[in-house]
């Protein structure tokens, strides 16, 4: 076997979990083979290059074999190889996101703490509704 469908080859080599969520990203643009807009069906061989766009992060890896089955993941990386390019590319990504804020330092507001439900309820005193003063 030297040519496999590119769906059938993504979800063996374990980037994608079903052969339908590789279908439906080659489907959204997110993956091209040699730099031309691929489908479901396309077959690759060994040598081509594949370039998948997980999140931020593209990744660009050459086909090394193809596997109608999948396998273990140590079994599954030997049908590919990443590109230098790519692997800094991902460590580069993998540090800015370590050096981001956190995204919920950012919240001003949310749930009240416990004291923040004690202070609310000491302004309000006994009255229960916003509308009528007394």
């Amino acid at each position: 076997m030297d040519k496999l469908r590119i769906d059938k080859w993504l979800w063996a080599t374990r980037f994608y979990k079903t052969r339908s969520l590789a279908a439906d990203e080659i489907d959204r643009g997110r993956v091209r083979i040699n730099d031309q807009e691929a489908k479901p069906a396309r077959e690759v061989k060994a040598g081509d290059m594949v370039a998948i766009r997980q999140g931020a992060v593209t990744r660009t890896v050459r086909v090394l074999a193809v596997s109608k089955q999948r396998g273990s993941a140590p079994v599954a990386q030997q049908l590919y190889e990443e590109t230098a390019d790519s692997l800094r590319a991902r460590a580069l990504a993998a540090e800015q996101r370590r050096f981001a804020n956190e995204p919920a330092s950012s919240i001003e507001h949310g749930r009240p703490t416990k004291r923040d439900r004690r202070d609310m309820d000491k302004a309000w005193g006994s009255r229960w509704s916003a509308s009528v003063d007394q």
